[in-house]
């Protein structure tokens, strides 16, 4: 009990830190640098040179390299022309169904997902190109906000994962079989957002305009949709035929949108340093926040909390339902305040032993894991999807956290037809592999 409690009193200092207006980054430290002095008994020089090392490595980390590359390629997108076409290219399937483009952000945060296997990528590329057209459409803002808050965290879900990666290595099971695992169950959400999406468009017809604006055909939209099918089947076949990894498929892909502006005539000085300047911006901030989680995440790690509380699940000898639900109980909390891979490395050397000993199989626990990291990355205080969304619209934190509630039941949602129906993730690598 004495550990939950020191885990509410660090979630609420967080708040109260961001609460006062503190930029995200420099709050993060302060409460990790605060959680080791005050509650870890360590003097403040011994912490300092603790986060300074781990602010140097976790800035060091090679997986960062892919957020600034595909934003990048989002950024060069965005300034061209190719942007334009992807909605005119979009908008004739899109505009047929109730909703109309904002499934563009539900599907279009899921094809970018295939190509990145970054969160924070994902929404930033995707919302970098919807939200002002959405808001110039006259669209909710909040379903806007709200369904990229929500799709944007299928880049963890969706291969290539670089959760999937480090679980993969961890349970010492097969990375394939994780990525093909995690197709059906990625697809399965997106659904329900569009779902979603649909059922409040026809109840509520003025949050998502309904008008046939374009005059595109079907099999003219594939044509305007080339660009990006090129770009996509080139970055997905880097990774996917083992040629590249997901940082180096990102250089692929931000290579092949100059090449591909080039031959277009549309790559020009002026373009390139328009990109580039916002993509030091946008990058800075993602990142900055990534490297303060980390710091968090070892301060939490000092004071033993993920290994006590998940030790505190296992005395209780809960029968495997109420064993499942304690497990998202436990993972939502440390979403709350911990990234992806700081959960997953954290945690797991105790949450999996109990898993395989109540008889899950652990390539399914593997997608259940992702999808209550996803939670994580739409739930405050530090909810990174919500903080990349309130850089690129401006609107208060508060008003994006309250956008992606729908979003976070829906997933709670696909989270529990997975666990009642585990097939849905396990059909297609044993169908593949058999």
């Amino acid at each position: 009990m004495e550990t939950v409690l020191i885990a509410a009193g660090v979630i609420g200092l967080i708040f109260l830190v961001l609460g006062l207006g503190t930029w995200v980054f420099a709050g993060l430290v302060a409460v990790a640098l605060g959680s080791l002095v005050w509650l870890g008994d360590f003097n403040l020089d011994r912490a300092g040179v603790i986060l300074s090392r781990i602010l140097f490595r976790a800035g060091n980390s090679w997986e960062l390299s892919a957020i600034p590359l595909f934003i990048l390629m989002g950024e060069l997108i965005f300034r061209s022309d190719i942007s334009d076409r992807l909605f005119r290219g979009l908008e004739p399937w899109a505009q047929k169904v109730p909703g109309g483009i904002l499934h563009t952000n539900v599907f279009g945060c899921a094809i970018f997902a295939a190509v990145s296997g970054s969160s924070a990528a994902t929404t930033a590329t995707i919302g970098k190109i919807t939200t002002s057209e959405l808001s110039r459409r006259g669209y909710d803002r909040n379903l806007s906000i709200g369904s990229l808050a929500g799709a944007g965290s299928l880049g963890l879900l969706i291969p290539p994962s670089i959760v999937m990666i480090v679980y993969g290595v961890q349970a010492e099971v097969s990375i394939s079989q994780l990525f093909m695992a995690g197709v059906i169950p990625g697809l399965l959400i997106a659904l329900l957002y569009s779902g979603y999406i649909v059922t409040v468009a026809l109840s509520r017809p003025d949050k998502a305009p309904r008008r046939l604006t374009s005059d595109v055909s079907i099999l003219s939209s594939l044509a305007l949709l080339a660009p990006v099918i090129i770009l996509i089947l080139l970055v997905m076949g880097s990774i996917y035929s083992g040629i590249a990894t997901p940082s180096e498929a990102a250089a692929v892909g931000v290579a092949a949108t100059l090449v591909l502006l080039a031959l277009e005539r549309q790559l020009s000085w002026s373009l390139f340093k328009e990109s580039l300047a916002s993509t030091v911006l946008n990058s800075t901030m993602v990142c900055s926040i990534l490297v303060a989680a980390a710091l968090l995440s070892t301060a939490m790690g000092y004071l033993h909390l993920p290994r006590e509380l998940a030790g505190y699940i296992a005395s209780l000898e809960l029968s495997p339902a109420l064993l499942l639900v304690a497990l998202a109980l436990f993972y939502i909390m440390l979403g709350l305040f911990l990234d992806g891979i700081s959960i997953t490395v954290m945690s797991l050397p105790i949450t999996l032993p109990i898993v395989i000993q109540a008889g899950f199989d652990p390539i399914w626990f593997g997608v259940f894991l992702v999808i209550m990291v996803e939670l994580g990355q739409i739930t405050p205080p530090v909810g990174f999807n919500l903080f990349v969304l309130q850089g690129l619209t401006g609107e208060r934190i508060g008003r994006v956290a309250w956008s992606a509630i729908p979003f976070f039941v829906l997933m709670c949602l696909a989270a529990a037809i997975v666990s009642i129906y585990p097939g849905i993730v396990l059909w297609l690598p044993n169908y593949l592999s058999g």
